[in-house]
């Protein structure tokens, strides 16, 4: 395994301090351990610093930088494996995309998981992530008793656009990359982005309309529950 320690020369991980360091060796040990049979432990090692670099990109606190990398690859990996087909893919996988991944991009993930359960794998992506999930957004969820407390935003990246299987932008234009053979659907929807929260209860409604009609047409067969 990289002793992660003497890793200041990978690219964006200069100077890691000692603390860093052990919490990235630790994520690496778990995740070999996790993949063993599926990927190579370079690869794996590989992947957790491409995430723990690009996530570090727009921190202001790095406290938690390890754990995130830890999360980031590990959904990294499944879409990866995935794509090659080393782990089965048992639903169709959906990724919402918006600029930041701190608003629109999350409200959609959410409302899909909440109406689709498992029958959907969700993912979600930015193409210039921000610091953290809007607090603005935060609150409209809960007003509707869904949490993204757990969520954080995250970058666009080809292993996970190449395991999609309908990508669904919102805003984020030319910078959304586009790869043939994948379902597209470009949503208009406003940036909520501190609005007040009357705007922003009408963004998330938007969304929760478009996700409904979205599932409608992937899941005929799913008996969708009332909106929330």
């Amino acid at each position: 395994m990289t002793d992660f320690d003497s890793a200041t020369g990978v690219g964006g991980l200069q100077g890691l301090d000692p603390a860093t360091a052990r919490a990235l060796s630790a994520s690496a040990a778990r995740l070999a351990y996790d993949y063993d049979t599926t990927f190579a432990a370079s690869e794996v090692e590989e992947v957790l610093l491409d995430s723990y670099r690009q996530l570090a990109r727009t921190a202001r606190v790095t406290l938690f930088l390890p754990t995130l990398a830890e999360r980031l690859t590990r959904e990294r990996l499944e879409a990866l494996g995935a794509t090659r087909g080393l782990i089965a893919k048992r639903v169709p996988e959906v990724l919402f995309v918006c600029v930041r991944n701190a608003g629109r991009s999350q409200m959609a993930a959410a409302l899909t998981r909440h109406y689709a359960g498992t029958a959907l794998h969700i993912r979600t992506g930015g193409s210039d992530p921000g610091e953290h999930i809007h607090p603005e957004v935060v609150a409209a969820m809960k007003d509707i008793g869904l949490s993204l407390d757990e969520e954080f935003p995250k970058p666009l990246t080809d292993d996970i656009l190449a395991a999609a299987d309908v990508v669904i932008t919102m805003g984020c234009g030319d910078r959304c990359p586009y790869v043939p053979g994948k379902r597209y659907e470009d949503w208009p929807i406003d940036d909520p982005d501190g609005a007040p929260a009357d705007q922003v209860a009408a963004v998330r409604d938007d969304i929760d309309r478009r996700v409904r009609g979205l599932i409608a047409s992937m899941l005929p067969e799913l008996t969708l529950p009332d909106p929330r």
